[in-house]
């Protein structure tokens, strides 16, 4: 999976479309990542105690990986990734900019 953790992304598609995030969490099994701040759902928790009350919490949904793109950090704009190896080492490559990640 190219998109790590960490990483800067903006929704390219959904009800979230145009949002930008960091990604919390990544799933590379099932092909999805968590933006912080995008695909909020709410989810109702049930009272534990006698005296305590019910509550919605929300939190962030994992989205499909191919439904956002990678905020180059030198340009600030969308962009592919590629590999390169530089060094003996596999970098991650800005497509737009050619710039390493």
């Amino acid at each position: 999976m190219k998109i790590k953790k960490g990483n800067q992304v903006e929704i390219t598609a959904g009800k979230d479309s145009g949002k930008r995030g960091e990604v919390l969490y990544v799933f590379p099994r099932l092909e999805k990542i968590v933006v912080k701040g995008a695909n909020i759902m709410k989810r109702h928790v049930r009272a534990k105690r006698d005296g305590e009350k019910g509550q919605r919490i929300e939190k962030e949904a994992p989205l499909h990986v191919s439904n956002v793109m990678l905020v180059c950090p030198h340009t600030n704009a969308l962009t592919r990734i590629g590999y390169r190896f530089e060094g003996g080492e596999k970098v991650r490559v800005s497509k737009k900019s050619g710039k390493v990640i």
